[in-house]
C-alpha cells in the first residue's frame, strides 16, 4: 500500500493527469517506450483545431511545483474514530468529516467521488497578512530532486524550497497552495457541477486568473460580491470595504441558477446597458394582440422593427426582425424557442417580454448579495448566531450565505454531495442540515486541517488573542483537544439537536469522523527495507494505526467511498472483510485451514464472489503468499470459472 504509493511517488511527473488523459483518447501519439510525439498529435488535430501560437497564461514562482503536488499520491492513512462512528445517530449516516490536510483529503475523495459532487464551496485563507496564513508542506524534496522532476534550474528549485521552508505567505506561496488544490477540486464536480470560492481583494484578482487557468475561462459563471458587514467602518484609511468576492465556476455545463423568486410571470428582453443589435425571431414565437408595421419604435430601448408582424392565431405569422438593445443573443432566442417557448409583445413601442421559465418563477440570481436583495446576512450576524449554540468563533460565514450560494444550484435537485474542503467551524454542514429539513437529501463532506489553536495563540496579534483564548477554554470545558475540526464537529452536534427538537424532521443528523495520519519515518523506512523471501514479524503499520485504519485506507482506495460497509467474512479460524468484488486479508495467522475453508466458501457460497484477494504483504510469510496464490490459481476451473487475482500491498 504506501510503500507502492512511496515508489510510484519518485518517479512521478507533474503532468502525470494530463498524460494519462492523452493516453486515453490519442493512444497512437505514444511511441513504444511510452513517450508522447506531439508532432503526431498535432498532425492528428490540424484539421479541426488551430495551434495558437500566443496565448495569456498566469505565471508564478512553484507553479509546476503546485502540478507536481497534485500529481503525487497520498501517504497519508485513513483512521476511523470508531468510538464515533458506532454511535446510533453516526452509524448509518452517508455525511463525512475528515480531519486532516485538504491536499491529502481531496487525493482520497477523488477515489471514489470522482464526477459525483454536484458543488463545492469553500472560505480559503485570504493572505491578509492577520489569517495566518503560510505555506508550508511536509514533502521534503532535495534541490535536485526537483530539477529532475519539473525541468528547472538549480536556481529556480532553490527558490521554492526557500519559499517552502522559510513559510511563506507571498502570493506565489498563496497561489501554490490554492493551485494544486483546486486542481483536485475541479475533478471531484459533475460536468455539471459549481464551486463558490469566498475570497477578498488581496488575492481576488490572482485567484480569478488562476480560475480561469484550471476551469476555463468560458466556464466562469460571475463574481459576485456579498455584503459582509452592515456598515462600512468609519475609520478606514483608504476606501470603507463593504464587500468580498464569491468566484463561481462550472465544469463542462453551467447549470441554469434559480436568484430569489420573483413576482413577475414575465421579464423584459430588452435591456438598456446592451448594444443595439439585430434579431430574428422566428414564425410562431411571439404571442402578440394586434399587428405592427416595419419602423422605428425608438423609446428607451431603441427599438427598430426591420419586418411587418401580421398577426395569425394570436402569434407572428412570419419570422420578425427587430433591432434593440438585447440581453439575449441570436443563439440564445434560438435555444429558447427549440425548448417550446414564446415571447410576448404586450404594446409598443414592440417591448419584447420572456417568461420565467425557472420553477417558481424564479428570477437568475444577482452578482450582488445582501441582505436586502435576497436575505443573506453579514458576519456580525454569523457571529451572534453562533453564540446562541455558545461557540466562540471569529470569521465564521452566516448560514445564510452558504444556504443561498447551494439554492442557486440545488434548488429543484433534492438528492446531491457537497464538499467543503476548508470547513472551519462547519457553516456548509450546518446550512445542509436546514435544506434537509424541507425535503432535500443532500449529504455533505467536510475536510478541516486540526490546526493548533495554542501555536495559532502564540503567533496571533494582540488583537486576535482573546478570541483564540476563549475558543481554548470552550474545548477546554469539553475536554476536547484544542484544535479547530473540534470545534467544527461540536457545531454539527449542537444544531443537529437543535434543528431535531424544533422540527422533528426525518434526516441524517449524523456524521462518520475521519483523521488522516501520515506514517512516521521509521515506519517508512522499514517498509523500504521490507523482503518479502524473509520472515518478517515487526508488522510497523499495523502497530502504528491498527487494522481498522489499515482497511479503511484501502477501500477507499479502492473506490468504495469513507464508511464503506463490509462484510465480516469468518473462515476457519482467521477473519477476512468482504466488500463487492474485493476480499480483504490485513493481519497475520492465515493458516492452510483458513485457505481450504476460503477455497470451500468460493465453491459453496453463491454470494460470495471476489476477484480481487488483497493481502497485507508483511502480515503474510513468502511460503504463505505462494500458498495462496497456487490455491487460488485453481478457481478458475470451478464452477463459477473465475479468475481470482492476488494483489500484495505494503
Amino acid at each position: 500500500m504506501i510503500k507502492d504509493i512511496v515508489a510510484t511517488n519518485e518517479t512521478v511527473k507533474p503532468n502525470r493527469s494530463e498524460m494519462e488523459i492523452l493516453h486515453m483518447y490519442f493512444p497512437q501519439c505514444f511511441n513504444t517506450d511510452g513517450h508522447f510525439d506531439i508532432d503526431k498529435f498535432q498532425e492528428l488535430i490540424k484539421d479541426s483545431v488551430g495551434i495558437a501560437h500566443e496565448g495569456y497564461d498566469l505565471n508564478f514562482l512553484g507553479k509546476s511545483y503546485a502540478k507536481l503536488l497534485a500529481s503525487i499520491d497520498t501517504t497519508t492513512v485513513i483512521i476511523p474514530d470508531e468510538e464515533h462512528n458506532n454511535k446510533p445517530e453516526n452509524k448509518d449516516s452517508k455525511n463525512i468529516y475528515i480531519s486532516g490536510d485538504n491536499l491529502d483529503g481531496l487525493k482520497h475523495l477523488l477515489k471514489s467521488y470522482s464526477g459525483k459532487v454536484k458543488c463545492i464551496y469553500i472560505d480559503p485563507p485570504y493572505n491578509t497578512g492577520s489569517d495566518g496564513f503560510v505555506y508550508n508542506d511536509n514533502f521534503n524534496f532535495t534541490s535536485e530532486e526537483l530539477q529532475t522532476k519539473l525541468s528547472i534550474s538549480e536556481e529556480q528549485a532553490n527558490k521554492i524550497l526557500d519559499l517552502i521552508k522559510r513559510g511563506s505567505a507571498s502570493h506565489s506561496a498563496w497561489l501554490m497552495f490554492m493551485a494544486s488544490r483546486l486542481q483536485l477540486a475541479k475533478d471531484l464536480l459533475t460536468d455539471d457541477g459549481v464551486i463558490f470560492i469566498s475570497i477578498d481583494d488581496n488575492e481576488q484578482a490572482n485567484l480569478k486568473l488562476l480560475c480561469d487557468s484550471i476551469f476555463g475561462e468560458e466556464n466562469l459563471i460571475g463574481c459576485f460580491k456579498w455584503n459582509r458587514v452592515k456598515k462600512a467602518p468609519s475609520l478606514s484609511d483608504t476606501i470603507r470595504i463593504k464587500y468580498e468576492y464569491i468566484l463561481s465556476y462550472g465544469v463542462k455545463t453551467i447549470p441554469i441558477l434559480f436568484g430569489k423568486e420573483s413576482y413577475n410571470e414575465q421579464g423584459p428582453l430588452w435591456h438598456l446597458p446592451n448594444a443595439q443589435q439585430e434579431l430574428v425571431f422566428p414564425a410562431n414565437s411571439i404571442r402578440i394582440r394586434e399587428s405592427y408595421m416595419a419602423g422605428d419604435y425608438g423609446g428607451t430601448y431603441k427599438v427598430v422593427l426591420l419586418d411587418d408582424i401580421v398577426v395569425e392565431n394570436g402569434l407572428n405569422r412570419d419570422s420578425v426582425r427587430i433591432k434593440a438593445c438585447s440581453a439575449w443573443g441570436q443563439d440564445k432566442i434560438n435555444e429558447y424557442c427549440a425548448a417550446g417557448n414564446t415571447f410576448e409583445i404586450k404594446r409598443s413601442p414592440c417591448t419584447v417580454y420572456t417568461d420565467l421559465t425557472r420553477d417558481g418563477n424564479f428570477i437568475p440570481p444577482s452578482d450582488i448579495i445582501s441582505d436586502s436583495e435576497c436575505e443573506v446576512k453579514t458576519n456580525t450576524d454569523a457571529n451572534e448566531y453562533l453564540k446562541e449554540y455558545g461557540i466562540p468563533f471569529s470569521y465564521s460565514k452566516p448560514v445564510s450565505l452558504i444556504k443561498y450560494l447551494l439554492n442557486m444550484v440545488l434548488h429543484n435537485i433534492e438528492d446531491a454531495i457537497i464538499v467543503d474542503f476548508f470547513s472551519g467551524s462547519a457553516t456548509s454542514a450546518d446550512a445542509i442540515m436546514q435544506l434537509n429539513t424541507i425535503g432535500k437529501h443532500l449529504k455533505y463532506v467536510l475536510v478541516q486541517l486540526p490546526e493548533n489553536l495554542d501555536a495559532q495563540y502564540e503567533r496571533a496579534s494582540s488583537i486576535d488573542k482573546p478570541s483564540i483564548k476563549a475558543t481554548i477554554d470552550f474545548l477546554n470545558d469539553l475536554s476536547l483537544p484544542h484544535t479547530i475540526d473540534h470545534i467544527g464537529q461540536e457545531r454539527i452536534r449542537r444544531v443537529a439537536a437543535r434543528i431535531k427538537t424544533e422540527t422533528g424532521a426525518d434526516i441524517d443528523y449524523g456524521f462518520k469522523h475521519y483523521t488522516l495520519a501520515e506514517p512516521t519515518e521509521d515506519t517508512l523506512s522499514k517498509l523500504e527495507s521490507f523482503d518479502a523471501t524473509v520472515m518478517f514479524d515487526d508488522n510497523t503499520i499495523l502497530d502504528e494505526f491498527g487494522a481498522a485504519s489499515v482497511l479503511e485506507t484501502w477501500k477507499v482506495r479502492d473506490g468504495y467511498g469513507f464508511g464503506a460497509k463490509s462484510e465480516v467474512v469468518t473462515l476457519d479460524q482467521y477473519t477476512a472483510h468482504y466488500i463487492d468484488k474485493h476480499l480483504y486479508l490485513v493481519n497475520s495467522g492465515f493458516t492452510e485451514n483458513d485457505m481450504v475453508a476460503l477455497i470451500d466458501k468460493y465453491n459453496s457460497d453463491g454470494g460470495f464472489n471476489p476477484e480481487q484477494v488483497v493481502i497485507f504483504g508483511y502480515s503474510f510469510t513468502f511460503s504463505t503468499i505462494e500458498m495462496l496464490k497456487s490455491n487460488l490459481a485453481t478457481l478458475r476451473e470451478g464452477a463459477k470459472n473465475l479468475k481470482v487475482n492476488i494483489d500484495i500491498r505494503y
